[in-house]
């Protein structure tokens, strides 16, 4: 048997196919269209239509007046908008995130079209060498890249470099503007400072100079303790006036409840009482969770979030969970009216311990300028 017929012939179906829409082996990956603007000195080239060129340089500098415009209102935005509030804070991130994401976008969008419409385009093969580069090819390198900074169009076209450069300049600013909201130790204004984390509104007084009626949260609506008469009932309330404001509720909002005489233990202010009612913050002492779920056969208030669970009945003491402290009461007492009312503040801050720290810091770096 000879060599010959050892060898299989292999069947013409086996041979890969040309593939439907690809060029034939052999041609030019580029279309007949594409190599008509074949650049005569460096075939292979294809350079930019003139025409389409000077269209497509008025579209990308429309991005980039896009980009500068959008930025500016990014940093007038950011001024202007306040975030006192949940409704201005949802306006205000809408209005930053839209106004950043539009800046981004035209900058990215005049980018894009700057390179594929008005760059040259070329077929590159690449060449496995050594890396270490001898003198010559670093001066090859150095001419390539004046070379190709030179047909970018960043030279020649002054309109495209002005745009892009006015376009850049306040997007430098976005991210200080941002990181300036890190800055943990900008302290606050003296004015601010004291009634911040320390105080709540329940020490404030109306215009006539009345102390703030207690007031169902949610409809408004003023409690006088004759109705409020079943024990073990409980109410979510909240100061007069400050029923919308959200930096007040945050830390003023109350869990009233009824107790029987007897029920009352050693740890309730019976003077900051009224008739068996007991009012304490609901915000929990660990991290300010609504500490809002009651058991009235045992009297236990409990926060949702990590189980902290606090004795009504004895002062709110804690009695299980990761709470250091007892949910402040607030003194309560009845107008001439017969409605709830608040005697003043409560004694010590409400609110997560760390509340109390952070005020204590702002504190000692305010007696440390001072000295």
């Amino acid at each position: 048997m000879t060599d010959n017929e050892h060898e299989i012939e292999q069947p013409e179906s086996r041979v890969p196919k040309r593939v439907i829409g690809t060029p034939a082996p052999g041609t030019s990956m580029l279309g007949a269209q594409e190599a008509r603007h074949d650049s005569d000195d460096e075939p292979g080239v294809i350079l930019p239509d003139e025409v389409k060129a000077r269209k497509a340089e008025k579209i990308v500098a429309l991005c980039f007046m896009v980009t500068f415009a959008a930025a500016i209102a990014f940093l007038v935005f950011y001024v202007i908008l306040p975030v006192d509030s949940l409704d201005n804070t949802a306006l205000s991130n809408l209005a930053l995130g839209g106004t950043l994401t539009l800046a981004l976008l035209g900058l990215a969008s005049g980018i894009v079209i700057w390179v594929r419409q008005l760059m040259p385009k070329y077929n590159l093969v690449q060449e496995r060498h050594p890396m270490a580069t001898d003198g010559e090819t670093r001066g090859y390198v150095e001419e390539t890249f004046l070379k190709g900074a030179n047909e970018s169009g960043f030279v020649k076209r002054k309109m495209l470099r002005r745009t892009l450069l006015l376009a850049s300049a306040p997007l430098g600013l976005l991210p200080l503007v941002l990181l300036r909201d890190l800055d943990n130790n900008t302290p606050l204004p003296a004015s601010k400072f004291h009634t911040t984390l320390r105080h709540t509104v329940w020490g404030t007084k109306t215009k006539e100079g009345k102390n703030l009626r207690l007031v169902v949260e949610g409809t408004g609506q003023p409690i006088r303790a004759a109705d409020f008469n079943s024990p073990g009932g409980i109410l979510s309330v909240v100061p007069e006036g400050y029923e919308h404001d959200l930096n007040a509720l945050a830390k003023a909002t109350l869990i009233l409840i009824k107790f029987r005489p007897e029920e009352i233990k050693g740890g309730v202010n019976k003077n900051w009482t009224h008739d068996g009612i007991v009012a304490y913050s609901k915000i929990c002492t660990h991290v300010g969770c609504p500490a809002a779920l009651y058991e009235q056969t045992t009297h236990h208030i409990l926060c949702p979030c990590h189980q902290s669970t606090f004795d009504a009945a004895d002062g709110a003491k804690v009695i299980f969970g990761p709470a250091a402290r007892p949910l402040p009461q607030l003194p309560i007492a009845v107008d001439e009216q017969g409605y709830l009312i608040a005697q003043g503040d409560f004694a010590v801050p409400p609110g997560p311990s760390y509340w109390e720290r952070g005020d204590a810091e702002q504190l000692a770096r305010e007696e440390g300028k001072s000295a």
